[in-house]
């Protein structure tokens, strides 16, 4: 388990200590940001976002942690850990968003305030989800991604994560509708990676044996995305299928740079783990989750709650070779 802190002294309590002549100790607020997978690029930018909140807010210490692999067993026993650990918050993008509810049910009958982002849990398990973007928005920008660069269209696949990730499914669905938008784009099949990067080359693989024709292989993960880029650049077909989705700009530049990506989209990541956290902070310290409540995010503005406890964050943001270059060192 990672843990960084950012226990900070406050000016007035400290001259109020000294002026009793007693000793103020800081009891910091705990916020558990609980992630799919360690090891994973989006989610390592994320927890720098979670600790610029914390830093921001003070007071404040960050627990970053998650499984070793992309099961809800792992985020299970990782849940448990920190409910043992008495915790105040917990953060979680969720690896199935049914099998965690009754270990958050749990976490929050001890009074610690839960909050989903990026993948969702389901409504009981959770006080509020934070979607990184608009669902609809988000759809459509990954089959338009497509489309831009096939003018005659052609035959896509999509590369998911799990089978159960709510996000991806959601986004696949909002595609779907979305595709008669786009004359010529037929989507022959969606396949999943389990966000493993093996798993997800050897899908790209059986992808572009099953379907000659294909043109363009849509991930919205950043690892099968990555996985995608270089299971075309080692089939020798850069220039014959696009890989796009969303990914992250430190991990695509050179797809860019080589053609394999012409472009791709993704919301900023460090963004994303700074709203989760000032929304787990302000949401435990009493702000209202019922439907049409605005919570604050600090410098990302506010979350306006719909009717299922959920908000969108930003649009998507595309990137190609005009601007992946000044983004790459930052996530």
């Amino acid at each position: 388990m990672i843990r960084r802190n950012f226990t900070k002294l406050v000016a007035g309590l400290s001259l109020a200590a000294s002026m009793m002549g007693t000793t103020a100790i800081a009891e910091d607020m705990r916020i558990a940001v609980v992630v799919k997978a360690l090891g994973i690029g989006f989610f390592e930018a994320a927890a720098k976002g979670a600790e610029e909140a914390a830093g921001e807010l003070g007071g404040v210490e960050i627990i970053y942690t998650g499984p070793t692999d992309t099961t809800a067993e792992g985020q299970i026993e990782v849940i448990n850990s920190l409910i043992a650990q008495g915790v105040d918050a917990i953060a979680i993008s969720a690896n199935d968003p049914d099998a965690l509810v009754p270990s958050l049910k749990k976490a929050m009958s001890r009074g610690i305030t839960v909050v989903s982002w990026d993948s969702g849990v389901a409504q009981e398990g959770r006080q509020m989800h934070l979607n990184p973007s608009s669902t609809p928005l988000i759809g459509n920008t990954i089959i338009k991604l497509a489309a831009d660069h096939m003018p005659g269209g052609g035959d896509v696949a999509i590369l998911s994560a799990t089978a159960t990730a709510t996000n991806q499914n959601a986004w696949i669905e909002a595609a779907k509708e979305v595709l008669p938008n786009y004359d010529g784009v037929n989507l022959v099949a969606t396949v999943y990676g389990d966000d493993l990067s093996d798993k997800s080359y050897r899908e790209a693989q059986g992808l572009m044996a099953t379907y000659p024709d294909l043109k363009a292989i849509i991930a919205p993960t950043t690892v099968g995305i990555l996985a995608s880029c270089q299971a075309v650049t080692d089939a020798g077909k850069i220039g014959e299928i696009n890989v796009t989705g969303l990914g992250l700009p430190s991990e695509m530049a050179g797809c860019v740079a080589s053609g394999a990506t012409k472009s791709f989209a993704i919301w900023n990541p460090i963004d994303l783990g700074y709203a989760a956290t000032m929304l787990a902070y302000n949401i435990h310290n009493g702000a209202s989750t019922e439907a049409g409540a605005s919570v604050p995010m600090g410098r990302m503005g506010s979350a306006t709650l719909d009717s299922t406890g959920s908000a969108a964050m930003s649009d998507p943001f595309t990137y190609d070779s005009s601007n992946v270059d000044d983004f790459k060192s930052i996530f």
